[in-house]
């Protein structure tokens, strides 16, 4: 298996996909790209991909016999991530709860729209160690999100990063911060020989959010193709960790800065 990834959807390489395609860039993994508007071509089933993304790609895209192909390479040993957004889970369109993929990812999809808002803060907490995230700073440095699909965690997978809301009300010499709802934001599991992922938020804009910009550095990256982000250093590194553990065999994280 080669180790080139696939990366499905985030509307188009110029627009949002260019957040993800940039970090990717960066870090020298090499993909390729189709954009959210594209039916999935037979041709890339041709491909060994170690790795596919799928993020704001929706299922209408795939044909019920292609989806079983690659649900069949999955368990053979290629990474599956499916990263949040109106098309992706079951979202405004997604509708992924009613195909093949189900099965194989980490979470229990809603049977409706999964859309969740946040206009009070959302933060993102650390739940367990992994290789993913130790190497940064999420109980010193708390990020903050935008919005996520709601889903339910399957039993035996592995809850690494929650949302949990905040609602914010202002007293005469204080604000004070009162918990919310708490959602399941990364979920990691496996089916066969590959490894897979939901990130239950989005990479681009809007709901990443302020964690587009978390980090004690600045990044600028650009993708063939695309047009230049300029990120946060450990939104960057997360992502790149994530996405390199979903394929790689006992994955080390390492100081990938």
């Amino acid at each position: 298996m080669e180790n080139r990834i696939l990366y499905l959807g985030d509307t188009a390489l110029n627009r949002q996909a260019s957040y993800l395609a940039g970090v990717m860039s960066y870090y020298d993994l090499d993909f390729d790209y189709v954009s959210s508007d594209r039916k999935f071509s037979d041709s890339l089933l041709e491909k060994d991909h170690c790795l596919m993304i799928l993020s704001d790609y929706p299922a209408s895209n795939f044909s019920a016999k292609q989806a079983k192909v690659l649900v069949d390479k999955i368990e053979d040993g290629m990474g599956l991530l499916m990263i949040g957004g109106w098309e992706s889970f079951t979202g405004d369109g997604g509708d992924y709860h009613h195909t093949p993929f189900a099965e194989v990812l980490p979470v229990v999809m809603r049977s409706r729209d999964d859309r969740v808002n946040f206009s009070s803060p959302c933060l993102v907490l650390k739940e367990q160690s992994h290789e993913i995230i130790d190497s940064l700073p999420f109980h010193q440095n708390i990020p903050v999100i935008g919005g996520l699909n709601a889903f339910d965690v399957k039993r035996g997978a592995d809850v690494l990063l929650s949302g949990v809301e905040f609602k914010a009300t202002k007293n005469d010499m204080s604000i004070d911060f009162k918990e919310g709802n708490s959602y399941p934001l990364l979920v990691l599991g496996d089916y066969g020989l590959g490894k897979t992922a939901a990130f239950a938020s989005d990479v681009a804009p809007h709901w990443v959010g302020p964690f587009v910009d978390w980090g004690n550095e600045r990044i600028k990256a650009r993708a063939d193709g695309s047009q230049t982000i300029e990120v946060g250093n450990w939104y960057a590194e997360f992502f790149a960790n994530l996405l390199q553990w979903l394929y790689v065999k006992n994955y080390e994280t390492i100081s990938l800065i």
